[in-house]
């Protein structure tokens, strides 16, 4: 009995449609004195290698229908071109293959069994491969060469090792492709070290046998990805000794460029590229590729423009998806919506890569609507799409947008990936979503993403800006491998929360694991001891920075300085500081100076730098309210005035003050005096109780902080209803009291605000963390873990 697949994952072909009727007999004798039946059956074979050779697989695959009677150089032929064109047609060949099965007439044939291994390969369908595996053992094929090749590039795509090599070292004799089968699965599971032994049994076992073109095409990614350079410029060597860029030049010449580019090596990369006599469209996308890769977008952009220029006939998805990365990179909207209309006219707008790049880059751009607008007309999405706009939406301050993105990508059944993730988390960061956090932690432990260090470093973020710096050391603890993004991640969260002497702690402790800090690391150090008041650690940071670890301070480190000195209450010093920096000072750096001035009330010194703020230009509303309220605190109302108006008129709005608060994974917000709240009254009530007994214990408003000329009585009014304090008594009414009670506000909490916290923790006996624009206040028996000091 013939042998049968599992029904389950190869289905018998779809009965063939009914057969026309026998034709009358003077048609029948006619057709038989015109040419007997085996021409007729060779006429029809030689159509259906015609329609293959023309790329027409729909009519092959009727005519294949037609046939009275297939045999199996049909089956084998259409099976082939199924196999070839991929993962979307591979089904097809394996249909056929059931079909040829139930054909007593043309059993599969050694022919037959490495075209459908192929597709098995092509669907990474093991099941099936297993099952055609033990189909041709019974057929006696178990040792032909074609066949085990094909069994070993299935196992091998499939992750089986074992069972390739099973095969391999069973093959009575073996070939350069056996060889490189074997080679090639190593380099896509990135197996450095058994690729490389593969590459050297196979010199060592038989002297004929040498590397070719696809043996360097499979090993050089993987050089590459290792950033083996030196490995890789010995397979260059061997290749110009072997002749092979004669042979073979624009397969081996466009993986040594794409190989030189990813390991930084733009000038070789250029240089093998040039010295190509013949290029195709993969060349090119790997030159331009690898320029945006190594950060030259400018170069980038020419090597497009000059591919451009030799023709339509190179352009290609990837090609446009690299200018298109380089677009976003440098902010180029105008040359990007070229791109788009570029890719119109070629008919490559319907492509899923060209349009997932678009999409890219008008999120990055923040563009939003015009990204969702594409995002809503693709045709077909993938992961890529919609993590793209995920990404989107988090970085332009959209995080409930991006979760409704997330859920409409589980209820189309598209399942997110680590990039996805590493997306979504920070949206919870972002509205400090505890719960939410939670929930995107548990899914990638259950979609086996959690050990990913790129996870873990967004999840340690995620929970340090969600109050639960615990949490955020301990998965940075259990991390199976941590890059520099981790340390310096831990560090932040610790400065963030006041924690310097532990950020330092860290710091010290990265020596004994051999990694070696970074500017951003020193950023991060020395802002966590501007927090905590660490200002002498601080400035012996700064000044071993060039000194022990050689590394030269840019901008952000001198704002980091202005900011600790300034916050410490050296105000002239940071005043000096500035005025001998080796480079002009930005406006970033003067407003780090302007807002200590505005917390210390130093109005002379303050009104200085508000003047050099004036010259170089307010970036941001951030500084305009800085001048505003310095101005308002010292009584001039006027100028205060003027400086918002100022503000309106360039464009620049202020943020109303936000709070929030997640009870049971809902989000309430609050807005000053805000009463839309169903449980406004009761939140009201609560508050006016706080106050009564506050009062008894010494509060007194601080009213220099209402910077609007309004009564003293009015005064008191405003300060007691700012939006932090409605969330926190929302937080105590509803919360039990062994509940920590977690918000966040979008600016800074004025210092009215965290003395009545401070009074809250007490006469509630609450512990309250509220997480402001700058940091951490953990308030607990009238005490702030700031000291005061934010």
């Amino acid at each position: 009995m013939r042998p049968r697949l599992p029904a389950t994952k190869l289905k018998p072909a779809a009965a063939p449609p009914r057969r026309p009727p026998p034709p009358p007999p003077a048609t029948a004798r006619a057709l038989s004195t015109a040419a007997p039946p085996s021409d007729a059956c060779h006429l029809q074979q030689q159509q259906l290698d015609d329609h293959i050779a023309r790329g027409d697989l729909t009519r092959a695959r009727h005519l294949f229908d037609r046939m009275r009677d297939p045999d199996a150089r049909a089956y084998n032929a259409l099976i082939r071109d199924y196999s070839w064109r991929g993962p979307a047609h591979a089904a097809g060949a394996l249909a056929l293959y059931a079909a040829m099965l139930h054909d007593a007439r043309c059993p599969p044939n050694k022919y037959t069994f490495p075209f459908v291994l192929k597709a098995c390969s092509a669907l990474q369908d093991l099941r099936a491969g297993r099952a055609i595996h033990r189909h041709a053992a019974r057929a006696g094929l178990h040792a032909d060469l074609f066949v085990c090749t094909a069994l070993i590039d299935l196992y091998m795509k499939c992750a089986r090792f074992g069972p390739a090599a099973a095969v391999f070292h069973a093959m009575p004799a073996r070939d350069a492709v056996a060889w490189n089968a074997m080679l090639a699965g190593y380099a896509l599971h990135g197996m450095y070290h058994h690729a490389l032994e593969c590459l050297l049994r196979m010199q060592e076992g038989c002297a004929s046998l040498r590397p070719n073109a696809s043996t360097l095409v499979a090993l050089l990614p993987l050089l590459a990805q290792q950033s083996a350079l030196c490995q890789g410029k010995s397979v260059h060597a061997y290749s110009i000794r072997a002749s092979l860029h004669d042979k073979d030049g624009v397969l081996v010449g466009t993986a040594l460029l794409d190989m030189y580019a990813k390991c930084g090596e733009l000038l070789y990369a250029r240089r093998v590229f040039e010295a190509m006599p013949m290029r195709n469209d993969v060349t090119w996308s790997a030159i331009i590729g690898g320029f945006v890769v190594c950060g030259r977008m400018t170069g980038a952009f020419g090597l497009f423009k000059d591919m451009l220029a030799q023709g339509l006939g190179f352009l290609s998805p990837t090609s446009v998806a690299s200018a298109l990365r380089a677009c976003a990179s440098l902010a180029d909207l105008h040359i990007g919506k070229q791109l788009h209309v570029l890719l119109a006219k070629s008919g490559l707008h319907s492509d899923l890569t060209a349009g997932n790049s678009l999409l890219s880059m008008y999120a990055k751009a923040g563009l939003i609507d015009e990204a969702t607008a594409l995002f809503d007309e693709m045709a077909a999405k993938d992961t890529v799409s919609y993590s793209a706009l995920v990404s989107g939406y988090v970085q332009n301050g959209m995080a409930d947008a991006a979760f409704l993105v997330f859920r409409k990508m589980q209820a189309c059944n598209v399942q997110p990936d680590v990039a996805t993730m590493v997306s979504l988390i920070p949206a919870c960061a972002h509205l400090a979503a505890l719960q939410h956090g939670k929930c995107s932690h548990g899914s990638v432990i259950v979609r086996g993403m959690a050990p990913e260090t790129s996870i873990c470093n967004a999840l340690m973020d995620m929970y340090a800006k969600c109050g639960r710096i615990d949490l955020s050391r301990q998965i940075f603890d259990v991390m199976p491998a941590r890059d520099i993004v981790s340390w310096n991640t831990m560090i932040a969260g610790y400065g963030i929360h006041g924690l310097g002497k532990e950020a330092t702690a860290l710091f010290l402790d990265m020596k004994n694991h051999a990694c070696e800090p970074d500017g951003v690391t020193f950023i991060c150090l020395i802002s966590a001891c501007s927090h905590s008041g660490l200002v002498t650690e601080g400035k012996r940071w700064f000044h071993m920075m060039a000194q022990k670890y050689g590394i030269t301070p840019r901008m952000e480190h001198y704002i980091s300085m202005v900011d600790l000195l300034a916050r410490g209450g050296f105000l002239d010093e940071a005043y000096q500081f500035i005025q001998t920096m080796p480079m002009k000072a930005d406006v970033r750096v003067w407003g780090a100076l302007l807002a200590a001035c505005r917390v210390h009330k130093n109005i002379d010194l303050g009104k200085q730098v508000a003047r050099m703020i004036q010259k170089l230009g307010p970036e941001g509303t951030g500084n305009f309210v800085l001048l505003s309220n310095i101005f308002s605190a010292a009584g001039r109302f006027d100028e205060a005035a003027e400086v918002r108006i100022i503000q309106k008129e360039k464009g620049f709005n202020k943020s109303p003050g936000c709070s929030w608060i997640e009870i049971n994974g809902s989000l309430h917000a609050f807005i000053g005096g805000d009463r839309s709240h169903p449980r406004s009254p009761e939140i009201y009530q609560e508050l006016d109780n706080i106050l009564v007994d506050i009062n008894k214990l010494g509060y007194q408003a601080d009213t220099s902080f209402v910077l609007q000329d309004l009564e003293e009585e009015e005064k008191e009014k405003a300060l007691l209803y700012h939006s932090e304090k409605l969330a926190i008594a929302f937080g105590v009414l509803t919360l039990s009291e062994d509940k920590t009670i977690f918000v966040t506000k979008n600016l800074r909490v004025c210092g009215d605000c965290h003395t009545v916290i401070k009074y809250m923790s007490l006469v509630r006996r609450r512990d309250i963390i509220v997480r402001d624009a700058n940091r951490f206040h953990h308030f607990k028996n009238g005490q702030c873990s700031c000291g005061d000091f934010w």
